[in-house]
């Protein structure tokens, strides 16, 4: 397991200084257990992906956006590669009209510029100015428009079993019927649970699964065709589309970072 970004004592501080920002580029993947800290949490990709998991699923997080973590909530961070990120820290106190579940936010150049002037402060009072830029952080993680990129996982065991098996391999192309007899589970009911549990049905699971991978896939530097051959899609256009649809661009052009201020 990689080491804390933030010394534990600081994640877990309340009552000192009311945001704390870390830069780290490391040539090893990262990888950390499931853990929790009183301080709230904004995670970002310098370059890269990460997944970050909480009790609800998986966030995928591209480096055009960061990804909000409340106080207390237990979550575990995995890298795509070597791990260039940065992380904010915000006192319980200043998390109040923050949101208070785990949610991906779309970067701004704004966001990017306060965070890169916060790294590296030391003490805890801050001047005028540092507590001009902790508002503009936090005026941005309410502002910023959310994007889903949350899979979330069915509880029941033998749908969970087949949500792992596509979450592993996206390109697997059994139908639902052929799902259901593998999980031994009847088909009408693999339909009324997977939506009753997750939000979305079978097939938008699946789709969703799928585009998270691609977004993996994209940032080690796959081609876009060859992306799409890889999650079992028969032609290119019919990803390029799907991927269009989802996220208003093409594959290419959503991978480009948010431009720092």
């Amino acid at each position: 397991m990689s080491k804390p970004l933030l010394d534990p004592q600081l994640a877990q501080s309340t009552g000192l200084v009311t945001l704390i920002a870390v830069k780290q580029v490391d040539p090893l993947r990262r990888e950390t257990s499931p853990h929790s800290h009183a301080r709230g949490q904004l995670l970002g990709a310098i370059r890269g992906l990460l997944t970050v998991g909480t009790d609800r699923g998986q966030h995928v997080v591209a480096a055009t956006q960061a990804i909000w973590i409340p106080p207390h909530q237990t979550h575990s961070v995995r890298s795509h590669g070597p791990f260039a990120g940065w992380s904010v820290y915000v006192d319980k106190s200043a998390c109040a009209t923050l949101p208070a579940q785990p949610c991906t936010i779309r970067m701004s150049a704004l966001l990017h510029a306060a965070v890169d002037r916060a790294v590296g402060w030391s003490g805890a009072l801050l001047d005028d100015a540092q507590a001009r830029v902790v508002g503009v952080v936090l005026d941005e993680i309410r502002s910023l428009p959310r994007e889903s990129f949350e899979l979330p996982m069915p509880r029941d065991a033998r749908l969970l079993r087949i949500a792992q098996a596509i979450a592993d391999d996206p390109s697997d192309n059994r139908s639902l019927p052929e799902w259901a007899d593998w999980a031994h589970v009847p088909s009408r009911t693999l339909t009324r649970r997977f939506s009753a549990e997750t939000g979305f049905s079978f097939t938008q699971w699946r789709q969703r699964a799928r585009l998270l991978r691609a977004l993996e896939l994209l940032t080690r530097g796959n081609a876009v065709t060859t992306t799409a051959l890889d999650l079992g899609y028969e032609n290119v256009s019919a990803f390029i589309a799907m991927f269009r649809r989802h996220f208003g661009v093409t594959p290419g052009r959503y991978m480009l970072p948010a431009a720092p201020g």
